[in-house]
């Protein structure tokens, strides 16, 4: 039996021991966590829809009419008509056949991961994708290999040396570094090489395009080009869960084969109803997206001009690096003395002398709330000498 306390206490001597907050408020850029007013620059509620009227309108008046719990998995009795409203509306979104819903975005990655490949074959990974890509490919029992991060290159000379090569995963935005895929790259070099390729674009979907459609969508990247898409609806869309959007004939058979899928109990039809009243925010108001554009510019603007150290990202998640982890808990608690929330992201999430704060931005974000933040840092870098 692992001995937890010596665990623990190690991992509190390496300044890497997690804790949870409690929140007691509904999300937004003014939160009350642990009994405590503050100003949140952490969620990736980015387009503000997480605590939106008419989201809530939608679920509270689908619970009325359809209860609260689906009941069972999707393959017994639990595919309610919202479930399917929703991947139709979905798959339009994302200019795709057909979409199947998953539980939450790990579990789609895990279940697609899975469904692809076997004991015997190779899944070729971005080495910064998110856990649950890597995961997925060990519970399929696959080979993981992993190339240079963003490098096409380094892609294509692992894809040649394998012979048996079934996916080609990568996300889309990466959430701790907040830059994009090369997806024009891998994209064609997966069509030469007859391998599916997979991206996972939980950062991307709802911020990235004229109408939220994704990195995709930017990229001017059809079905034919990006065949497998993931999607999150907890983040830019405020709900809860995840879809996956393909082909009909793929979805088809991810019905028939991805675990997660098959053996889980659906999600609420209510979510359902509330995530389709999202989209449809998402679509409607670009004001959004124009607002996060803004804000992105002005921070990158100032926090620069302050002498900290900033990653290539122009999108709302905005890396902040510090470098020892004991730096970047001393400038994120420098920062939650004036009331402002942004957790210090230490390794394992982060390689090791690349701790940092991970800022991130909502529509929601009044300039009010940009002019504090950025007052803060001002005096934290003076008080830590973070940079």
């Amino acid at each position: 039996m692992p001995d937890y306390s010596a665990e623990l206490e190690t991992l509190r001597q390496q300044g890497l021991l997690r804790d949870r907050r409690v929140l007691d408020s509904a999300q937004g850029p003014e939160i009350v966590v642990d009994g405590r007013s503050m100003l949140a620059f952490c969620s990736n509620d980015y387009l503000g829809l997480a605590n939106h009227p008419g989201v809530i309108e939608a679920l509270t008046d689908a619970a009325r009419e359809h209860g609260v719990g689906s009941g069972s998995s999707h393959m017994v009795n639990g595919h309610h008509r919202l479930h399917q409203e929703l991947e139709e509306a979905l798959a339009a979104h994302t200019g795709r056949e057909a979409a199947a819903l998953f539980s939450t975005g790990y579990m789609a990655n895990l279940g697609v991961t899975a469904a692809m490949a076997g004991r015997h074959d190779v899944i070729l990974q971005d080495r910064l994708n998110h856990a649950s890509l890597l995961d997925g490919a060990r519970l399929a029992g696959a080979r993981l290999k992993r190339y240079t991060h963003a490098d096409t290159s380094a892609a294509a000379r692992l894809l040649e040396a394998e012979s048996r090569c079934a996916l080609v995963a990568t996300d889309g935005v990466f959430s701790m570094d907040g830059d994009l895929a090369p997806l024009d790259g891998l994209s064609a070099l997966c069509r030469e090489q007859g391998v599916p390729l997979m991206v996972d674009d939980a950062h991307g979907l709802g911020v990235l395009g004229s109408k939220g459609g994704g990195i995709a969508e930017v990229r001017g990247l059809d079905q034919s080009a990006v065949p497998i898409l993931v999607g999150t609806l907890g983040k830019a869309l405020g709900v809860g869960g995840a879809f996956v959007a393909g082909s009909r004939e793929f979805v088809d058979y991810l019905v028939q084969k991805a675990r997660t899928y098959i053996y889980t109990t659906a999600m609420p039809p209510a979510m359902a109803a509330a995530t389709r009243r999202s989209l449809e925010l998402c679509r409607e108001e670009g004001w959004r997206r124009e607002r996060l554009a803004k804000l992105v510019a002005w921070f990158r603007d100032e926090a620069t001009a302050l002498g900290y150290r900033l990653m290539e990202s122009w999108t709302p998640i905005q890396p902040l690096i510090v470098g020892p982890s004991d730096r970047a808990m001393a400038l994120s608690e420098a920062l939650a003395r004036r009331d402002i929330l942004v957790p210090a992201i230490r390794p394992p999430t982060v390689p090791q002398g690349e701790a940092r704060l991970r800022l991130t931005f909502s529509a929601s974000h009044t300039d009010e709330h940009m002019e504090r933040l950025l007052e803060a840092l001002r005096a934290a870098r003076s008080e830590t000498g973070a940079a």
